[in-house]
């Protein structure tokens, strides 16, 4: 039965649907030029896929630095090594050397630092300043004032008898003109013998209060501060006695006042030497002896006196055991 029997009847086998295969030997390709590939055609044959294309192998450069590292480009482009460690000496990037002028520097602004600190504690920690008046803190410059210029002139006085003790033939009655001059001033600072000058009256009258030996003694110490060279204190019984550095003062029975061991009645009077204005405005500064009088109720009337004269004399220790040396 022929093929086509086959297909009218419905008994043969269909017909490939596309182009069929050329006849030929079995196995054997199709000698034309443009046939297909047979797998190609073949409906059972899996699809292939492209080649993998492998990429093109980069050549190495080796480049041999003067240090002897051996680096190779295609790694370190692709970060396979770390960059090569700068060699001192060579082409990598000098360190900065600190100069010993910089350092020196550095510790002298450390050092300042440090002290400004220390002071800036210590000035605002103070509680002796931060617990101060204002009036006292002026008070104390005053002094500080006044003390500074007595100074300064016994500098000048000493000066000029070094100059004249070293000035030749009148060097030995400069010696002894001095040596009297001051024994006058020795004994007048001890008490044993009398002055007179220019100065003040300091006249002490109670109010409500009586006037307490702390007042008198804050009022002696302001005078002492201005300048006073001699001053005594008499009472209103007219008992007389001497201040000089060891004196004392204690309050007594019924507002009266002991002073090296002397009992004296008020009203009390300071007579002092020395340069009036400058006593006058130390006693009248702001908070001082005048303001704390005037606040206990008190009154202190202060008068200048062209000759003010300190006659009461203070005896002197008999010393038992010590002796000048000559």
């Amino acid at each position: 039965m022929s093929s086509d029997e086959h297909t009218e009847t419905g008994t043969g086998w269909p017909q490939p649907a596309g182009p069929g295969r050329p006849s030929g030997p079995a196995g054997e390709p199709d000698p034309r030029p443009d046939a297909p590939d047979p797998d190609e055609l073949s409906p059972l044959a899996p699809e292939r896929s492209a080649p993998p294309v492998e990429p093109p192998v980069q050549e190495r450069a080796v480049v041999e630095p003067d240090d002897g590292v051996t680096v190779e480009l295609s790694r370190a482009a692709a970060g396979a090594i770390p960059p090569a460690p700068a060699v001192a000496g060579g082409g990598g990037t000098p360190r900065r050397r600190v100069s010993s002028a910089g350092v020196m520097i550095a510790a002298l602004l450390a050092l300042l630092g440090f002290t400004l600190v220390v002071q800036f504690k210590s000035t605002s920690t103070d509680p002796t300043v931060a617990a101060t008046r204002q009036e006292d803190l002026v008070r104390i410059l005053y002094d500080l004032n006044s003390r500074e210029v007595r100074l300064r002139q016994d500098i000048a006085t000493l000066e000029e008898s070094q100059r004249q003790l070293r000035s030749g033939q009148q060097g030995r009655q400069a010696a002894l003109e001095e040596a009297t001059r001051r024994a006058d001033e020795l004994g007048i600072l001890a008490g044993t013998l009398p002055a007179t000058g220019p100065g003040l009256s300091v006249r002490f009258e109670a109010g409500e209060k009586p006037i307490s030996a702390s007042r008198v003694l804050d009022a002696v110490q302001e005078l002492r501060g201005a300048g006073a060279e001699a001053m005594q204190i008499s009472g209103g019984d007219r008992a007389t006695v001497r201040i000089i550095a060891s004196t004392f003062f204690l309050d007594g029975e019924g507002g009266s006042l002991v002073v090296d061991g002397r009992r004296l009645t008020g009203p009390f009077t300071i007579t002092v030497i020395g340069d009036p204005a400058t006593m006058r405005t130390a006693l009248n500064i702001p908070g001082g002896v005048v303001a704390s009088v005037t606040g206990d109720g008190g009154k202190l009337i202060v008068e200048d006196r062209e000759a003010a004269e300190v006659s009461a004399l203070h005896a002197p220790i008999k010393l038992e055991h010590a002796r000048p040396v000559s």
